[in-house]
């Protein structure tokens, strides 16, 4: 193998655009004809164990720094694959244990993962000249695939698996005689890019609107999608998911919000569960209650206050330095006489 100790790997693939980094690293394995595990053991030795953990998440240099400069590609690129790079932009600060706001949660058990914490767009993957997994749909407010007008799959179809293309080729001889890593569930073979095509379920045309603008940003530079991803709008939406979702008996804002739009309210996991750790359809509805109050926060706010389905003091609640725009609007219903 002496093309791993020279300056440049034979196989010097670069990350497409907003692609993760463990589906980069699992195609760089491949491409020079190796098992995942096999190639991780041979760059990076047994001490420096990778897939035991959330790779995306954690994105350590040592592995990012290896990966840049065998493949000769800019460390800012490489550092872009990982969910590190939504710091500043979906969450405020890094931090190694605990969830982090509007990233989907892995649950890493040794090499296998208990939670639903990568989709995919299985349209995308049909139409990919080499399929690879986005960035994006690690992020839990995007679960639709706005390029094909359809609902993003949080696990496989047929048999209800988690998605793990990084351990398709399990028990499977070579690794070219493994299953392309992203047309195959790892334990029933099912092809994802023939994944059924589900239509976007809309609570309200403004909301579904606004909702897809919101998702559609996730793949702009910083810049370009300051207007929809504003780190102070992340923070104020992620509380309002925490209302949405509070088991506080004198809250009832989800139940007020689905009274207004005409919708039942439906049933979802009992327990402390945030959002990061929710299936995909718990997330697309209460996403779909979130843009709902957003289009029209203020008097969409204060028409729940003044029905009691929320109190002034919910809506900071645990709520750190919150925005000045978002108290000015929470202070007019700090008054309960006015009701």
């Amino acid at each position: 193998m002496k093309g791993f100790t020279a300056s440049l790997w034979p196989i010097r693939y670069k990350p497409f655009p907003d692609e993760l980094l463990s589906s980069w690293l699992v195609r760089l394995a491949h491409g020079h004809g190796l098992k995942v595990q096999t190639f991780c053991n041979l760059i990076f030795g047994n001490r420096n164990q990778v897939w035991n953990r959330d790779v995306d998440r954690f994105g350590p240099e040592w592995l990012v720094r290896e990966l840049s400069v065998r493949t000769g590609t800019p460390m800012d690129v490489a550092y872009a694959t990982t969910l590190r790079s939504y710091e500043g932009r979906l969450y405020a600060k890094f931090r190694a244990s605990g969830t982090l706001p509007w990233l989907q949660t892995l649950k890493v058990y040794h090499r296998t993962r208990e939670g639903f914490g990568l989709q995919y767009c299985g349209a995308c993957l049909a139409e990919d000249a080499t399929p690879h997994f986005r960035k994006a749909w690690r992020v839990s407010f995007n679960t639709i695939c706005v390029k094909h007008d359809r609902m993003l799959h949080d696990r496989c179809p047929q048999c209800g698996c988690a998605i793990m293309f990084h351990r398709v080729e399990m028990g499977r001889g070579s690794a070219f005689d493994a299953l392309s890593m992203t047309t195959a569930c790892h334990a029933c073979g099912f092809n994802l890019s023939e994944s059924p095509s589900e239509p976007i379920t809309s609570y309200d045309l403004q909301a579904s609107a606004w909702h897809a603008k919101l998702c559609n940003s996730l793949g702009q530079s910083a810049d370009q999608a300051i207007a929809q991803i504003d780190l102070d709008a992340m923070r104020v939406m992620h509380q309002l998911t925490a209302i949405l979702l509070s088991r506080y008996k004198t809250v009832s804002l989800r139940d007020h919000a689905c009274q207004q739009l005409g919708i039942e309210v439906p049933v979802l996991l009992s327990g402390r569960v945030s959002i990061e750790t929710r299936p995909l359809a718990e997330r697309h509805h209460l996403m779909q209650l979130v843009a709902w109050l957003w289009v029209d926060m203020e008097p969409r706010l204060h028409a729940a206050w003044r029905s009691r389905a929320v109190r002034y003091n919910h809506l900071c609640k645990d709520f750190e330095d919150p925005p000045i725009w978002y108290v000015r609007i929470v202070e007019k219903f700090s008054n309960w006489r006015n009701r």
